[in-house]
């Protein structure tokens, strides 16, 4: 059933439109490409969303403090996968900026977390987006005329 678009209230209208554009066939070769070329990324991110919501599911101890840190460790670290496979994948300067943010800044909350409880800290080791030996980073999409 088709509904004319003048009957529909203004953003639903817009809502409709731009919704057919998605499903053009022109549209939707170029995405295909898109979407293979975003496997890694989404698979990385993928992983790091089922391995923070598992990490959140925790049984509650009675601490409302030790149950917070439990549960905020997990989901501070999903969102350090996730700004690494930005890192790793993105294009664009400004988001790769605050990808190195948010990992910086959720290493530092859950330590402060975890030295509120006196728990101990992690041993130093490098920063996740130091290149350590044997392993690099994909700096193909990274060249001058990428960076503003």
């Amino acid at each position: 059933m088709r509904i004319p678009l003048r009957t529909l209230p203004p953003i639903l209208t817009i809502v409709t439109a731009s919704s057919a554009l998605c499903f053009s066939p022109v549209l939707a070769a170029g995405s295909q490409t898109a979407v293979a070329d975003e496997g890694p990324f989404m698979a990385e991110n993928d992983a790091a969303m089922t391995k923070m919501m598992k990490g959140m599911s925790v049984k509650p101890t009675g601490d409302v403090d030790r149950d917070f840190v439990a549960m905020m460790v997990p989901h501070h670290q999903g969102a350090i996968d996730m700004a690494l496979a930005e890192l790793r994948y993105g294009h664009d300067e400004r988001l790769r900026r605050i990808a190195q943010e948010i990992v910086v800044e959720q290493q530092q909350e859950i330590a402060a977390m975890r030295l509120a409880l006196g728990q101990p800290l992690p041993p130093p080791t490098p920063a996740p987006t130091q290149q350590q030996p044997g392993m690099q980073m994909d700096m193909r999409h990274h060249t001058q005329e990428n960076q503003r």
